[in-house]
């Protein structure tokens, strides 16, 4: 397992092999040359940044450069907390939730929707109740029918319908997740010697809403009860409806955050905020059941103390798996085996603190990190071959970014 660029300097500069190093650097170049498709090279990408507002301004754009670099274009003011950004299937509209807990004067959060330009540039449109307090994830369905809110502080799943013109329209469905389940230990017995990892399993805490593939089943987690719960999608009314299995258990005091699926929709990857660990869980799409067939560690071997995962993507020719530490601040890669299973092939250290987001650009050639302690978005060569990550040395500074989504042109 590689393992070299997980080392910070600041910590130990005998970390670094001195063969790694120059291995690393010399492959960077070719990496980056060998992986790039011929269509990349007239293509013309606009990033998105979604920021707190604490910090950040609202949604940062930029314009991609052939090196990985993030160019400074505009930034669209007004927006509070973009935390989580989702496109429409034919990317003429953009959706943003407001992480917030005051809309209107309530306890709720909101959601943003925004037309985009034939240049990439955003216009919002109209803001709609989440219908939960602190929404912090949402996604839009194959259809382009519906948003999916989840609201982590609510505790909810909220439905949205989308209008002709890309707005919002009332709610069709706001579901509150089971109380009556045991909340999870903390912390969990399956965390690294030595974590004090603690999230929340005092409520439910819904932290991803989003359908399968065929656009049939939602699946929810909920982060305190540690289940990821699968709920039939009415695509005429917009309503949710338990299905024949309605949950999957994760292990104990586990934490499900995010999943993402392979892309032959039977098998999802599931990333557990509390334990640090990955479940392999096979799907049917057919009944929207799902079953956990393995887990293994989020963080290189040997780590103890306390870690937050926080993003999973599964690559899009559906070879690698990739998941980000928070507090270990890595971002592990794992090949996918034929039966699904994973295997750890290294932990890349991703150059900044607190990595709450990454993202992969529409032509496979950069990985973006968003880091919202350190303030930064850093840039990393990927090799498709491998899976390897280079950082390309490139830093740009967002205040605390949350997300980061990208449109070809």
């Amino acid at each position: 397992m590689d393992i070299e660029s997980t080392s910070k300097p600041e910590f130990s500069l005998a970390d670094f092999s001195r063969r790694g190093f120059l291995k690393g650097a010399s492959a960077l170049t070719a990496a980056a040359a060998a992986t790039t498709p011929a269509k990349a090279a007239t293509g013309r990408v606009v990033a998105y940044v979604g920021a707190y507002t604490d910090r950040g301004k609202g949604i940062h754009m930029f314009h991609l450069g052939s090196d990985g670099s993030l160019t400074p274009w505009k930034i669209l003011e007004g927006i509070r907390s973009p935390s989580s950004l989702a496109f429409s299937p034919d990317k003429k509209f953009l959706y943003a939730v407001n992480e917030i807990g005051n809309f209107n004067g309530t306890t709720s959060g909101s959601v943003t929707s925004m037309s985009v330009g034939t240049d990439g540039d955003l216009r919002i449109i109209n803001v709609v109740s989440s219908q939960g307090g602190g929404p912090a994830h949402l996604s839009v369905d194959p259809s382009g029918k519906w948003v999916l809110v989840a609201n982590y502080g609510g505790g909810s799943v909220c439905v949205l319908p989308i209008m002709g013109d890309g707005s919002l329209g009332e709610f069709t469905d706001a579901r509150l997740l089971p109380r009556e389940a045991t909340y999870g230990p903390q912390p969990s017995p399956l965390a690294p010697p030595g974590s004090f990892a603690n999230s929340g399993h005092d409520a439910p805490h819904a932290h991803q809403a989003q359908t399968d593939p065929g656009g049939n089943f939602v699946l929810v987690t909920d982060l305190a009860t540690d289940r990821i719960y699968s709920y039939r999608l009415d695509k005429t009314a917009g309503r949710l409806n338990a299905s024949a299995q309605p949950y999957v258990q994760a292990g104990p005091g586990a934490g499900p955050r995010h999943f993402d699926f392979h892309p032959n929709g039977r098998w999802l990857y599931s990333l557990n905020e509390e334990a640090s660990t990955i479940d392999f869980i096979a799907y049917d799409a057919t009944t929207g059941a799902m079953k956990i067939n393995a887990s293994v560690s989020s963080l290189p071997q040997g780590f103890q103390g306390t870690n937050y995962p926080s993003e999973i993507h599964v690559s899009e020719d559906g070879r690698f798996v990739y998941g980000a530490n928070r507090l270990n601040d890595t971002i592990g890669a794992y090949s996918i085996g034929p039966d699904g299973f994973l295997t750890a092939t290294g932990h890349y250290w991703t150059r900044g603190s607190y990595p709450r987001h990454f993202a992969i650009e529409p032509y496979g050639r950069y990985l973006y990190v968003c880091h919202s302690r350190s303030d930064n978005v850093t840039a990393f060569g990927v090799d498709r071959g491998t899976g390897r990550l280079n950082f390309t040395g490139k830093y740009t500074g967002v205040g605390n970014p949350s997300k980061i989504v990208f449109l070809a042109l």
